[in-house]
């Protein structure tokens, strides 16, 4: 790629070069989801029946977390397979191998390698491959966000009647059905409702103006560290909002001109607090 066409060609080289490791991982996890579609997967649960987790996953943040090691030996990294590590330069990495592995396990196409890098606590660089289409998105803070290396962003939608929303549940199933009560409330007021199935893509797609809002409970900094920058990047507004139950904070996004209107119909139905 020449500097002409990088659309992160104005951005730090630092920060460029944090770029370009993220996405060369993203890239290479997402080889390992597409090898692993072959093969017979081992299918394990965690928190719940309905939190599954494959040998997919395991690999895949093993191959992220060496190439991290070998690269860059005193960042921090955050993973959500287990990999943990303490460092000493104030770089974070944060990392989804698998976002949506109930999907990969079905065979359903929507399913994200998810990588974000925090320095000294913020959210600078993130990276979302969505694995299952083979679409790039990327970011950098303060520098705009892409996919494929086309700028993208966020739809303008002031009207929330008119409003294409996507939404998560949680795996606990008390959890779920206070969800569902939302969603049940809420459908009536909106245009229609997405359930996707990986946090990671919701934001990358309201990112790209394929959703007008989102908001989903009992995420973890993985789930939504790479595509909340991704999100803000290509103009959305997104709020860590205090979650009415299950685990908080709650995910909500949404065009500026939409977020007030949006923000009051989930307090209304029972989502925030």
């Amino acid at each position: 790629m020449t500097a002409d066409s990088d659309p992160f060609a104005a951005a730090p080289p630092d920060l460029r070069e944090l770029l370009a490791l993220a996405s060369d991982l993203a890239l290479q996890a997402g080889r390992v989801h597409t090898e692993g579609l072959r093969d017979v997967l081992r299918i394990e649960t965690k928190s719940s029946p309905t939190d599954l987790v494959s040998q997919i996953d395991k690999e895949a943040e093993r191959l992220i977390v060496d190439g991290l090691r070998a690269a860059r030996p005193d960042d921090a990294i955050l993973g959500e397979e287990g990999a943990s590590r303490e460092g000493t330069s104030g770089v974070r990495w944060v990392v989804d191998p698998l976002d949506g592995t109930t999907n990969y396990v079905y065979g359903y196409p929507a399913y994200a390698a998810s990588i974000a890098v925090e320095v000294d606590g913020e959210t600078r660089v993130g990276v979302v491959l969505d694995s299952s289409s083979g679409r790039l998105y990327r970011a950098v803070a303060g520098h705009g966000a892409v996919c494929d290396d086309r700028p993208i962003h966020a739809r303008e939608q002031t009207d929330l009647s008119r409003a294409l929303v996507a939404t998560g549940f949680s795996y606990d199933a008390s959890h779920r059905e206070q969800q569902g009560a939302v969603v049940a409330a809420a459908l009536g007021r909106i245009r229609d409702l997405r359930r996707g199935g990986t946090a990671a893509l919701d934001l990358c797609h309201i990112a790209a103006g394929h959703v007008d809002a989102y908001w989903e409970l009992d995420l973890s900094p993985w789930d939504y560290g790479a595509g909340v920058l991704i999100a803000r990047e290509a103009g959305a507004a997104v709020d860590l909002a205090p979650a009415a139950h299950g685990a908080g904070p709650a995910v909500v996004a949404a065009h500026p001109a939409l977020m007030p209107a949006f923000r009051e119909l989930l307090r209304e139905t029972g989502a925030l607090a």
